[in-house]
């Protein structure tokens, strides 16, 4: 029997259920289609696909050595896999299951009535803590315990389906490699994935925990594993389990509790990949319906090409936006702090700013962006609202102006006094408006008035009843207990599973 194993985002030949299935199974065709339309939406971009090429062409190279080499094809997912099963007599396709964007969950749903009409049997297999067709969280956590406490699989020994050419590993037709510069991106691919986790286990993880909120220190601190994580190149039961593996050394000087954290954010990991696997509309729709009213469905131009490009007159803030723009990455806090600006101070949708966000993450991860981004935006009904002060996170974060400096050149001339607040400068008028724009807005008084209409739409007239289904909706996915943890403002929200939860303020976009 020749099996076709359908490469996703599962980007690797070691602890690979699909593929460990398929190679018991017969002759393997391991393929990975480019797929244009998808690199075409509104949430996915060059810098993306560049990290992703790198990923394939190791893949290759491990796959070929495992005995059969990765064959990748360009065109749309029914129409290749179709061909695929006709020319080298294919009667069974086995890949992961992919909680994804909204394209992908279409575009399996196709693959699915496809394979039911052509007599294909198609089989999906879990790589991850999600589970599919969940009914209610009871048992969730176990579960998923007990998935990542399996053995890690070995790259298995492969007979390859012959006569197949492998095709060339191009870039989908519309990604033109100019538009979408990161000059500071990190490199795709497994051995490159292996060295960062090494090195963050053995020395760059110990001051993780105190580490991770500036992005000065965040930059080496923090694992820097999300992209891997993303794209499958690394899974995350191997990462659980080399953590584990540290912790069982029991090392000192910090590591303990940097090591604990970093484990309870594997946890949410999947807890927020669940949420959109059993939620796909948190994607394009808010949480609470009556916050789709709050902000304009249009936004407003200019402050949305101020704040994507960095210009928005906020320092700190756009210190923040052009690091993401050259790196891909940015820390977990400020990942927060730059949706929230956008939404509150700019008054601007989640989606569009959502949107761009995505494009520019180099570790893009639907089911952890998007109810992040709804939570850092206020629209789920049952958070706090979470407005974070530009210049306080400069002045905290950039003490010394390091940061500040050097991603917004053009305050050079700007005493340390005055770095975060360059309006209050006597010498303002030397640099505003001429080479740094005035800033946008008035923070306090754009805070204020946002607060004021999200306070005013939750005490509208049926905001706490609808608010108080989704509680109840969530509770019933809780795990087992129902129970739910408060943050701060003593609003509700889920526990994920058996970890060490960090406050409402640190849920990370990151790793």
């Amino acid at each position: 029997m020749n099996v076709l194993v359908w490469f996703k985002r599962d980007l690797r030949v070691q602890d690979h259920p699909a593929l460990t299935l398929a190679a018991g199974l017969g002759a393997v065709l391991p393929l990975y289609i480019i797929e244009p339309d998808y690199w075409a939406q509104p949430d996915t971009s060059p810098r993306q696909w560049a990290f992703t090429a790198e990923a394939l062409g190791e893949l290759r190279r491990d796959l070929g050595a495992c005995g059969a080499p990765l064959v990748v094809r360009m065109g749309e997912a029914v129409a290749t896999l179709s061909q695929m099963c006709r020319l080298y007599r294919i009667d069974r396709i086995i890949s992961h299951e992919e909680t994804g964007n909204r394209w992908t969950y279409a575009r399996d749903r196709a693959v699915a009535a496809w394979a039911r009409q052509a007599g294909i049997d198609w089989i999906e297999l879990p790589q991850s803590g999600v589970v599919r067709r969940l009914n209610g969280r009871d048992g969730w956590a176990r579960q998923r315990d007990r998935f990542m406490a399996e053995a890690i699989l070995p790259p298995p020994a492969l007979q390859a389906v012959s006569g197949v050419e492998p095709g060339m590993i191009a870039p989908p037709r519309g990604l033109r490699p100019g538009e979408d510069p990161c000059p500071h991106r990190q490199t795709g691919g497994r051995a490159q994935a292996s060295l960062t986790l090494s090195s963050f286990l053995t020395s760059r993880g110990a001051p993780y925990r105190s580490h991770m909120s500036s992005p000065l220190t965040g930059e080496r601190a923090c694992s820097r594993l999300s992209p891997y994580l993303a794209l499958g190149i690394l899974s995350g039961r191997e990462v659980s389990q080399a953590t584990s593996a540290r912790q069982a050394e029991k090392p000192q000087g910090g590591w303990g509790g940097s090591l604990s954290s970093f484990q309870s954010r594997l946890a949410w990991r999947d807890h927020f990949m669940q949420k959109l696997e059993d939620e796909p509309a948190i994607e394009w729709r808010a949480l609470h319906r009556a916050a789709d009213r709050l902000r304009p469905a249009t936004p407003d131009a200019t402050r949305l090409d101020a704040w994507r490009n960095g210009e928005t007159g906020l320092p700190f803030l756009d210190a923040c936006m052009r690091y993401l723009a050259a790196t891909g990455w940015l820390n977990f806090r400020m990942r927060s702090m730059v949706m929230s600006f956008a939404s509150y101070h700019l008054w601007l949708d989640w989606r569009p700013t959502g949107a761009h966000l995505a494009r520019r993450f180099t570790d893009y991860e639907p089911g952890i962006h998007w109810p992040q981004v709804q939570m850092q935006s206020g629209v789920t009904g049952i958070n706090q609202m979470r407005v974070y002060n530009p210049v306080k996170q400069g002045l905290e974060q950039d003490p010394k102006g390091l940061f500040t400096r050097r991603w917004v050149p053009e305050l050079a001339s700007v005493p340390d006094g005055f770095l975060q607040e360059p309006w209050k400068w006597p010498g303002a008028a030397t640099v505003l408006g001429r080479r740094y724009p005035e800033p946008l807005v008035d923070i306090s008084s754009a805070a204020r008035l946002a607060k004021d209409a999200v306070a005013d739409l939750r005490r509208a007239s049926g905001f706490s009843t609808e608010a108080a289904s989704i509680v109840a909706r969530h509770a019933s996915r809780a795990d087992g207990t129902g129970r739910f943890v408060n943050d701060r403002a003593k609003t509700k929200r889920s526990q994920p599973p058996r970890a060490r939860t960090p406050s409402s303020n640190q849920l990370s976009f990151d790793l």
